[in-house]
């Protein structure tokens, strides 16, 4: 059995709470941090609340931790710069000056625009977005502090999530699912024939578990195994399978995405990133499978999570 250690994670969002439920059940000791109202105590579960920006704060946060999770963000998407950089900055040097391991959870936006597909951890970082470039950024200064002896650190890099209980997923979120079970049409964007990764959230929290309890993660990032590997309209068309439904699609055409953006300020942001639907964007997570011998869940596991009827659906029962 794994000998209990205490863990800190910064960020209570889709992945953050996960970690934490999934580490308490493993026996440890999890601290929660949020910026906003903490959520309820529970047995190995601590919560607290503050500015991880704030060193005094973020020492307090990391201190007495054998390893320290970031999985935070900003709480608007249209508002990173000069807030994503000194939250991230602050975090890895608490962590650092607590003496703990530090794996940070993050995204793709650094690459670009690949020149092949699938690509993996050897892919230049060439960025052609503003967000991109502050994920460069962030991204060379972690490991350049490692290289320093600063902190001893990792990085577990995801694809848009599969996040069924929330709304915060471009693609794949509540609403698809329930209209998914509905037989209603789904919205997708781009084009869905072209190869394209989703990560499962409840499978980014396992494997971020996985970095955080094994040395051998450390000093480098990693592709996070992710539920597919083919095309958006094939993954649709494998939930639809395993709920035991017909798929049903539209696509949400440019000029929606721009008039919506004009009275959503998060749209917009998420406009830049729109290339990600539009080429080829799929990662080899070779590397985690082959070192850790861990993949992602199956299509039906996810399905089975992803609608609270779903049971219903695979016996046959239920809405159609």
């Amino acid at each position: 059995m794994t000998k209990p250690q205490s863990h800190a994670i910064f960020g209570a969002g889709q992945v953050g709470h996960k970690l934490a439920q999934l580490l308490v059940s493993r026996g440890h000791h999890v601290r929660l941090i949020r910026r906003s109202a903490s959520g309820e105590a529970a047995a190995n579960l601590t919560w607290m609340r503050g500015d991880a920006g704030d060193r005094q704060f973020a020492d307090e946060a990391c201190r007495g931790a054998d390893v320290v999770y970031n999985c935070a963000n900003p709480s608007s998407y249209a508002r990173w710069d000069g807030i994503l950089q000194p939250l991230c900055t602050s975090i890895r040097e608490a962590a650092g000056r607590a003496g703990a391991r530090l794996v940070v959870l993050d995204n793709l936006y650094m690459y670009g625009r690949p020149a092949s597909s699938p690509f993996d951890e050897s892919t230049p970082m060439n960025p052609c977005s503003h967000k991109g470039e502050i994920r460069a950024q962030l991204a060379r200064e972690l490991m350049d502090a490692h290289a320093r002896g600063d902190v001893r650190a990792t990085s577990g890099r995801a694809s848009d999530y599969i996040s069924p209980d929330t709304m915060r997923a471009i693609v794949f979120n509540q609403r698809l699912f329930a209209r998914l079970a509905a037989g209603k049409p789904v919205e997708l964007f781009g084009d869905p024939d072209l190869p394209r990764s989703y990560n499962y959230v409840g499978d980014v929290a396992r494997h971020l578990a996985v970095l955080g309890s094994d040395p051998r993660a450390d000093g480098r990032v990693w592709h996070l195994p992710p539920a597919n590997h083919g095309s958006t309209r094939a993954l649709v068309d494998d939930f639809a399978a395993a709920l035991g439904v017909n798929a049903r699609r539209r696509r949400v055409p440019k000029w929606l995405i721009r008039i919506a953006g004009l009275f959503s300020a998060d749209i917009r942001a998420a406009r830049e990133m729109m290339y990600q639907w539009e080429i080829p964007y799929a990662i080899d997570d070779t590397a985690f499978r082959n070192t850790f011998g861990v993949g992602a869940s199956a299509i039906d596991v996810i399905a089975r999570a992803a609608v609270p009827q779903a049971d219903l659906l695979l016996a046959g029962a239920g809405p159609r």
